[in-house]
């Protein structure tokens, strides 16, 4: 089963709310100690809830920033966004309420005020764009009756070190948790519109990202801890990914970005595609640049109930899909249903399998032995001098993903073909489901040992 964001840290939650453009993304930014969330002048860019671990003190906690809190929330894309604001307010252990110094007080804000004046949550009421110690615009925030405004600016860091101070004596005690295993950071990645949201929440259970049939409704990359069956892993969910002649406007490249940063922080991609639809270039592109970037990879076919009335896929459609990807052919494929739930428990049993063959690393000895029986089984081709190329030994250096050194007399007569079929040799005995391999040849060094002296 899938728990609780909290319970699967055992963090306390600091959460930031406030009305669209107030600074809560910068502020999140600034406590994280990095750029997560996009920050541009322009209101509601955040509509998830995102994560971020922090520490002040050497106390840890985890901050969450917001979408914007809008006080007639018309759309339902906005009643989603309030939702999520909620949703943190009710997990939080501490809240930090944002208002812009520059602006001073606005309906909206005194409807949060009284909001959260009736919850039973420490708030910290933070007057954000106070970019100078003794800046006026913060003294009206006393008619709220949340305590003494603490002016801030999130973007040149003034009275930040105080907000944490304030912050961390309000955090609750929390005992030592036992070590838990490393979590697996997964992107969930794919073109506009094919599911992406909705499989994240189908994954976690619960309406943890905004879900809207217009594409891009999904702006930044979205990280979500979460527990599954005792393992740790990391959901991203990232913004679409089109074309480069499509992406035109300042923010959707910056969206862009943001997805391809996910693959490069992953340890495993998840592609989704949606079923009924053909495999495009596009499709192709993620799934190259997700093995150039070494990265394990688990390809997942979304919205499956539209075109079967069972969970199953025969092996001739999964053929068909997989033919156009058949240079990342070590990927496995999962079909799922966000709505029905089909293919949920699958697609996360496949997604650890992929980290545990990325993370796989082979002995000395049984990986030159099934380099010797390859050799033995088919010899290296020749080149027209008559030369070809003579493996003494291998070693694997690196994991993450599996990465062998090739010995020889002479890299340049290592042919492709060769290291596909080596490649494919090294899969059959062992199992690297879901990774791509990487051979490298070297020539051997003149210490180095011959056939014979290979290890045992």
């Amino acid at each position: 089963m899938t728990t609780h964001q909290k319970a699967s840290s055992g963090l306390p939650v600091v959460a930031i709310v406030g009305r669209p453009n107030v600074g809560k993304s910068a502020l999140f930014n600034r406590l994280a100690g990095r750029r997560l969330a996009i920050v541009e002048k322009v209101p509601g860019l955040t509509r998830d809830r995102l994560y971020a671990p922090a520490t002040w003190r050497e106390r840890p906690f985890l901050v969450v920033d917001t979408g914007g809190f809008v006080s007639d929330a018309a759309e339902p894309i906005q009643q989603q966004v309030r939702r999520q604001a909620e949703h943190a307010i009710n997990e939080a252990d501490v809240i930090l309420f944002v208002v812009d110094a520059t602006s001073g007080i606005v309906p909206e804000d005194r409807e949060l005020a009284q909001h959260l004046r009736e919850g039973r949550r420490p708030v910290l009421l933070v007057v954000n764009k106070a970019d100078r110690h003794d800046h006026p615009g913060h003294y009206e925030f006393f008619e709220f009756g949340l305590g003494d405004p603490m002016p801030v600016s999130a973007i040149h860091g003034l009275g930040i070190g105080d907000l944490l101070d304030a912050v961390v004596g309000l955090l609750p005690e929390i005992g030592l948790a036992p070590e838990a295993a490393p979590a697996i950071a997964v992107a969930i990645v794919g073109r506009p519109n094919v599911g992406k949201s909705s499989l994240v929440n189908a994954v976690l259970g619960e309406e943890r990202v905004v879900v809207d049939p217009a594409p891009g409704t999904t702006r930044d990359a979205v990280d979500t801890p979460f527990v599954h069956d005792g393992q740790p892993f990391i959901l991203i969910d990232t913004a679409g990914l089109r074309r480069k002649a499509r992406i035109d406007q300042l923010l959707e490249r910056f969206s862009a970005g943001r997805a391809l940063g996910a693959v490069d922080r992953s340890d495993v991609v998840v592609l989704l595609i949606e079923a009924g639809a053909p495999v495009v270039n596009q499709d192709q592109e993620i799934a190259r640049y997700t093995l150039e970037q070494g990265r394990a990879l688990v390809i997942a076919v979304s919205k499956w109930d539209l075109v079967s009335k069972t969970p199953n896929a025969s092996p001739e459609r999964l053929e068909a899909l997989q033919r156009p990807l058949r240079f990342v052919d070590y990927a496995p494929v999962v079909v799922t249903s966000a709505e029905r739930q089909w293919g949920i428990p699958a697609l996360l049993e496949r997604v650890r399998a992929a980290a545990a063959s990325f993370e796989r690393r082979i002995a000395t000895g049984p990986l030159n032995r099934v380099v010797e029986q390859a050799e033995d089984a088919h010899h290296p081709p020749a080149d027209r001098a008559g030369r070809a190329v003579k493996i003494y030994y291998a070693t694997q250096p690196k994991s993450k993903p599996p990465t062998f050194v090739l010995f020889v007399n002479d890299p340049d007569l290592l042919t492709e073909d060769y290291r596909r079929y080596l490649e494919a040799r090294l899969r059959g005995a062992f199992d690297f489901t879901g990774t791509p391999i990487r051979l490298v040849a070297r020539a051997r060094e003149r210490s180095a040992g011959t056939r014979e002296e290979r290890a045992p």
